[in-house]
């Protein structure tokens, strides 16, 4: 029966709840929410002892927290038991409500599971409710929100041990304990949505610190880059405008930044690398191209632009990189020209001579048209190849297209001057140059063979080409000429070359012999030099010996 004073103890033991629940949610950690309960549990509802079991992420509990014994405490605290275990263990027994009551006569099986314990000694109990120190008692928590049951989700369990009384938690006790249980779930669930917090700030922190290194150490490397850089936008109307431009890049080009943000890379670029500047800008990659310099010249840049994209909202801009080239490709065209150009006279040598002029012809001859060549073959216009000459294509492919829109070359008809236009070749063979070789030595004949050379080239048309073939033969290849147009050049270039030449001291003197040959389609390169060598030495032997020399 209850006592007078029983409700001043009652009133005592809830202001004593009051302030550790205070406590439990002032704390500034979880480990010291985690104490904070245990130590709880012992002032205000009690025990002896009390002991915070933990859910970990993988599910087993972990002794977290506990209070009353310091020998126990070193001994459980931070071991694990098994989920398994406390399932079996919140399984049996006695159901207080949420509390689960296992006494003594049942405890016995649990005595061999993995769950950390103590072990208390203790005399038998001597009437029906008295405590046994074999007796337990748990208090699961929930998460806020799923009270009660098994219907919510499992945050812990408080154990405890030998209520100070003596006697096991009556009406007034077990719903204490169970309130308690249950503003503890919600002291450590709120205390580890502040850890969680708490290390979501710091992690946030390090990162913005992380990204504003990162940006300076971008911003250094772009502005102080050896070579160009330059952001350019991507896409839209706007697609290239420069954004940004490094000293390296405005140096490069000779223009201020400032004056950079007014220009995008398609104006900068030489006119015909604009093909390829799209390409490179389109596809991401790298290009070699000319751009423009403020004093209107150009220089050769290795470009490459890496394709900066934003997870949400795709490509963004270009990061450009812009090498300076200029030397290298100076070397590379000065090897180009040596390789197709006569080391001594600079001009054209044999190969490129070949390669400009065959250029110009194709296998068909230029008489067939491209229709009547298919129609002989099939019988029938549209389809087929000109017979003999290899072609296998129909029309509507590339191969017809290109075929099909080539200018083919045409030769005037010999004996009459019907007005016909062609590509001339005209052969020429120096006279008298071996005997100045023979006299006066090999510079002397190199020095002959470098005026010959210029006057050649001063005598002939802007887009004419004029190559030596080989020792003292130069050949010139001269589009659009008629029969008696060509024949005034023989003559025009023969009247240069004959003029006295300075060589070694001395002035010397060559003559010249032309031979003109007409190129045209359905002929290789080799059959039309052969035809103009062949018409070069018809001339030559035409003439008087002792007038070859003086023309």
């Amino acid at each position: 029966m209850e006592t007078e004073s029983e409700p001043y103890v009652r009133l005592a033991s809830l202001r004593q709840l009051h302030q550790v629940m205070a406590d439990m949610n002032t704390a500034r950690s979880l480990a010291d929410t985690l104490q904070t309960v245990a130590d709880g549990a012992v002032n205000a509802l009690g025990y002896e002892i009390a002991c915070v079991n933990l859910v970990r992420p993988d599910g087993d509990l972990v002794v977290a927290a506990l209070s009353g014994n310091s020998a126990a405490e070193a001994l459980i605290t931070g071991r694990a038991g098994s989920r398994d275990s406390w399932d079996r263990r919140l399984a049996m027994g006695e159901q207080w409500g949420d509390l689960v009551f296992i006494p003594h006569t049942e405890g016995w099986v649990l005595d061999d599971d993995d769950v950390p314990q103590w072990y208390t000694d203790g005399p038998a109990p001597r009437f029906e409710d008295e405590w046994h120190p074999a007796d337990r008692l748990f208090a699961p928590m929930y998460t806020p929100g799923l009270q009660g049951g098994s219907s919510g989700e499992l945050l812990g369990v408080i154990s405890v041990d030998r209520p100070r009384n003596g006697r096991r938690p009556g009406a007034w006790g077990r719903e204490a304990l169970q309130m308690y249980a249950f503003q503890a779930a919600i002291a450590i669930s709120n205390a580890r949505l502040r850890a969680n917090m708490q290390r979501a700030l710091v992690r946030l922190e390090r990162e913005q610190q992380a990204l504003r290194a990162s940006e300076e150490s971008f911003r250094q490397a772009f502005e102080y880059a050896p070579s160009g850089m330059a952001i350019a936008e991507m896409g839209g109307d706007q697609h290239g405008r420069i954004l940004r431009s490094n000293d390296a890049l405005c140096r490069l080009l000779g223009r201020p930044a400032s004056a950079m943000r007014r220009y995008s890379f398609s104006d900068l670029v030489h006119p015909e690398d604009i093909g390829t500047l799209l390409r490179t800008s389109a596809e991401g990659g790298r290009a070699e191209l000319r751009l423009g310099r403020r004093d209107g010249s150009y220089v050769w840049v290795s470009l490459r632009n890496s394709v900066v994209a934003d997870a949400a909202d795709g490509p963004r801009f270009l990061l450009t990189h812009v090498e300076d080239i200029e030397e290298r490709k100076r070397r590379e065209l000065q090897l180009a020209h040596r390789a197709s150009h006569d080391s001594l006279t600079g001009l054209p040598n044999s190969a490129e001579l070949r390669s400009r002029l065959s250029g110009r012809l194709c296998r068909r001859p230029a008489h067939t048209s491209a229709v009547e060549s298919l129609d002989a073959a099939y019988g029938h216009p549209s389809f087929g190849v000109a017979p003999g000459h290899g072609f296998d294509f129909a029309p509507g492919t590339e191969a017809f297209d290109a075929f099909d829109h080539h200018v083919h070359i045409v030769a005037p008809e010999e004996g009459r001057d019907d007005g016909t236009k062609g590509l001339a070749v005209l052969f020429c063979d120096l006279d008298g140059f071996k005997s100045i070789n023979d006299r006066f030595g090999h510079n002397a004949g190199d020095a002959v063979l470098i005026e010959v050379a210029q006057r050649l080239s001063r005598g002939v048309r802007d887009g004419d080409t004029v190559a030596r073939l080989g020792g003292d033969e130069f050949v010139i290849l001269a589009d659009g000429l008629g029969r008696a147009d060509a024949q005034d050049l023989a003559v025009r270039l023969r009247n240069e070359i004959i003029q006295p030449i300075r060589a070694e001291g001395r002035a010397v003197r060559v003559g010249a012999s032309f031979g003109i040959g007409w190129a045209h389609c359905g002929m290789t390169a080799d059959e039309v030099l052969k035809s103009a060598d062949e018409r070069m030495y018809v001339e030559k032997r035409s003439r008087p010996k002792q007038h070859r020399r003086a023309g």
